[in-house]
Parts: structure tokens; sequence; C-alpha cells
């Protein structure tokens, strides 16, 4: 072979194995409830009649020239590990994105669509009085939603997959800490309460943090147009209002249209925000009503993300994407027989005879009881993606804040994104330190929906860490150096006139 040919051929061979320029595309697709469907997140059922918006399924895909991921934002209270599977499945199937690379992430909203939690099969071989309250007094996926809430999911990362084109990449980080509370107080008395009341005497201070840090990536054309946005926050998406609703992400979506003057997808991820609320429990005037808490949640987080995407240099990379999975069971917590007893005596009484909330812990106890026999343990997926600086630590529960801001710290990532509700839900998993003599709080209490061993929320942040360490974090965008300095500008480099 001649040397010219054989140098030729290396050089080709050299370009086409590092990664080419990113290219990315965005869509959305609606997925609006029936009126009279459940709206999720209480322990009993809420039914709505009307639709403030439609929520939404809101895609993201990345290509690097060697691999493809996904990033899902889904306008629903949390998604089903089975819900996960089948959505994954199709997707790999007709777009070839490898399941493992594809993120579904619940935006947590309290007026959306019923996608979770129990399904009739759940309760297979279950007595008619625990079928009764699972499915009469407690809330409940459709599977006529899931039916088209299913293709939806595997709808927008088709159209977004089709949507890729090359483009420039954004990546920044600003601060709103004005919207967002821990939502647990310390108490006179030692422990933790959950939302203990405004103009409470008793509060002492939050017994937590916030994440006050608004994440951001935005993707351009290479003629400067934005093609979409991702955006991570930490905070409930319990804002109202009273009818289906994205709720404040909603209005979050607005904001960021309205200021960049396009009608483009915003991918949202929620944050971990098991503890974190619009609710300022410290705060001694009265709540307002109606899309107050919504436009102030999302019309703050997205201003800040305006910023960040105003500011930030943009660059057309490289910019590697890949993905890292563990999957394990962890344990479920156990109550012993006689405390099972117990409630399902009270499950026999009147609420109001006993307490409404004595009863509903007690129904929610003998609903663990009966969910044990089928599976003594909870599957698990933990994941690291990279989006070239940016890394996202995902898990499937309600995370306490705690532990992504400890993410953030070790992390070896310029940018750290934590995502809760992501590939499943497996409840709330707070802190050990929740769970000590001085915690508390109704996310620390055994229930059909949140059961996990203490250590689980440790488990899942160790693993987080070892995952983001076995990727390669990428140089965030600088801007272009000026050039050598030649002389001042002749306009300004003049005395004042004095006469």
């Amino acid at each position: 072979m001649k040397p010219l040919l054989l140098l030729a051929l290396l050089f080709a061979f050299a370009t086409t194995s590092t990664h080419a320029q990113i290219r990315a595309g965005f869509a959305d697709r609606e997925v609006p409830p029936d009126p009279g469907m459940e709206v999720p997140g209480n322990y009993g059922k809420v039914i709505a009649n009307e639709i403030h918006d439609p929520p939404k399924i809101r895609a993201a895909v990345f290509n690097d020239g060697k691999k493809r991921i996904a990033l899902v934002g889904l306008d629903c209270l949390a998604i089903r590990r089975d819900t996960t599977q089948a959505a994954r499945k199709l997707i790999a199937e007709r777009t070839g994105i490898p399941a493992e690379c594809i993120l579904l992430t619940a935006s947590h909203s309290h007026t959306s669509g019923p996608t979770y939690p129990f399904l009739p099969a759940d309760f297979d071989g279950a007595s008619p009085y625990i079928q009764e309250l699972a499915f009469q007094k407690s809330p409940n996926a459709n599977p006529a939603y899931l039916e088209r809430f299913i293709p939806g999911i595997v709808d927008a990362v088709v159209a977004a997959n089709e949507n890729l084109q090359e483009c420039q990449l954004s990546f920044g980080v600003g601060h709103e800490d004005k919207v967002s509370f821990n939502r647990r107080q310390r108490m006179k008395n030692g422990l933790s309460f959950s939302h203990a009341g405004r103009g409470n005497p008793d509060i002492v201070g939050y017994a937590g943090p916030i994440d006050p840090d608004v994440g951001v990536i935005g993707a351009w054309t290479k003629d400067g147009k934005p093609l979409g946005v991702i955006v991570n926050f930490s905070c409930h998406a319990t804002t109202g209002p009273a009818a289906y609703s994205a709720n404040w992400i909603y209005f979050l979506e607005k904001t960021i249209r309205g200021g960049l003057g396009a009608n483009i997808p915003v991918v949202f991820l929620q944050g971990d925000c098991g503890d974190i609320t619009q609710v300022d429990n410290l705060d001694p005037y009265a709540a307002k009503t109606g899309d107050y808490y919504g436009q102030l949640v999302g019309g703050c987080v997205g201003a800040e993300a305006l910023k960040v995407l105003f500011r930030s240099e943009r660059s057309a990379g490289p910019f590697p994407v890949d993905a890292r999975s563990k999957v394990w069971r962890i344990p479920r917590r156990v109550p012993d027989a006689d405390r099972v007893q117990r409630c399902l005596e009270i499950t026999h009484k009147n609420p109001k005879e006993v307490g409404t909330t004595e009863w509903t812990f007690a129904k929610e106890i003998v609903l663990l009881d009966f969910l044990l026999t089928k599976e003594k343990d909870v599957e698990i997926e933990v994941n690291a993606f990279q989006v070239g600086p940016v890394v996202l630590f995902s898990v499937p529960a309600e995370y306490f804040v705690e532990y992504g801001l400890e993410f953030k710290r070790r992390s070896p990532f310029p940018i750290s994104f934590p995502v809760e509700l992501t590939n499943g839900c497996a409840g709330y998993v707070p802190t050990e330190e929740a769970f000590s003599e001085h915690g508390g709080g109704y996310e620390t209490r055994m229930t059909s929906h949140s059961n996990l061993e203490i250590t689980a929320g440790r488990q899942m942040l160790e693993t987080g860490v070892e995952l983001a360490k076995q990727l390669t974090p990428s140089a965030l965008p600088e801007a272009k150096k000026a050039p050598p300095f030649k002389e001042p500008w002749p306009y300004g480099a003049v005395p004042a006139d004095l006469r």
C-alpha cells in the first residue's frame, strides 16, 4: 500500500473514531386525562373534571456520533416500573436507542393523570376486603389512561430522534432561593414534623436545607435559534390548580418560551425534592390561592433559566453522551404481626371515630402487609447519564434533598443534576437522620408507597457516585479569547474638554 494512501486511511479512521459534532432533537406530546379520572398524589381518591393545561411528555435525544441517549420529562406524579419497561422496549424497537440509555422521569405533578400507583393485578389473590381498601379507598392508576400515556412517551421520543440535527449546546447553573422551602420543621419537643403549620409557636426552624440550583442545558441551531431546553430544579409540583395540569412546570415552560420567543419543548427534570415544596411553614402570612404559587415557582425558575441561557457560552463540542446504570433489589421494612392486626381492626371502624390520620396509616399498613406476600424487596435502578460536562444522577424515589446536595459535592463533573422519580417509583426515601430519635414526619411512615429499609438512600447515593466516576466529563464551553491588544478606541482615548 502506498504511504500516502495509508496515511489517508489512518486519518479517516482517527476522524471517525472520535466524537462527531453533537446532534440534538426535541419533541413533546400532550396526554390529557378524561374528565372524571383520578388525580393521584393523596392517600384517598381525588377526581378532576376540568383541564387547566394538558399534561405533556417532553423528550430530548442526544447523539454524539457514537451513542444516543433519551431524556424524557413526564407530567405525572410517578411512573410505575412496569410502565417504564414497556415504554423503553417500544422505544428501543422503533429507534434503536438501548433501553438503558432511556431516562423516564416524572415531574411529580399532583395535578396530572392517573399513572400511579395501583393496577388491578397488584392485588390479585387478596381478600375482597383488602381489594376494597386498595381500589375503593386508595388512589389508583387507570389502565385506559396508560394505554395512551405509554404510546405518548414512545411517540415523543421517536419524534425527537427524527428531529436530530447538528447543533450547539450551552450549560449553566442559576440560583433561585425564594420559591422553595424545606417542608420539615424542627420542633421544641426535639422531633421533626412535616408541614407543622404557619404560626405554630413550637417550630424552632427548618429541619433541612433546600437546593437553589437551577440547572440548564440549552440546544441551539447552528445559526443560533433555540431548539429546546432542559431544566433541573428541586420543588414538589403541588402548587395547584384544582384541575388537570402540569402544575408549576406549565408556567416554567411559558416563561422560557416567552423569553426566547419560540414555542420549543422544555424538558423538566425534577430534582431531589422529597422534603421540598413551595410551602413556607415559617411564613407568618396567609397562603394565597389560584394560580399564584404555580406562577411564582414556574415564573421565577423560568426567569432564572433564561438568564443562564443568555449568559452561557455555546459550542458544537465535541460533547460525549453516555449512560451507566445499576439494578438491584432493596428489602422493604416489615410491620410486625401485632401491628398489622391492630391496623386491620382500625380499618373496620369509621375514620371519624378513630381519626382520619390514624385510619389512613392503618389502611396503608394493611395494604403493605399484603404486598409483602408478593414482593419482600423492590427492584431499584440508579443511573448516571452524561451530556458533555453535565451528569444526571437519577433515582426511582421521592429522594430527600440532602442526598442530591451530597452528590454534587462528590461528583467529578463541573455540573451535576440530581433527578428523582426516574424509571420507577419506590416512594419516599428519607435520610437516616429522619428515622432517628429526632426525626419523624409522614415521609418516614411505612405505607404501601414508601417502605424501603432505612439505608436505601445511602445505597442509592454511593451507587450514583460510583457510576458517575465511570464517566469522563468534558469541559464547559469557553468564550473565544480577545485578540492581542493593539491600541485603545480612538474616540475614547481623549482628554476632557475644559472650555
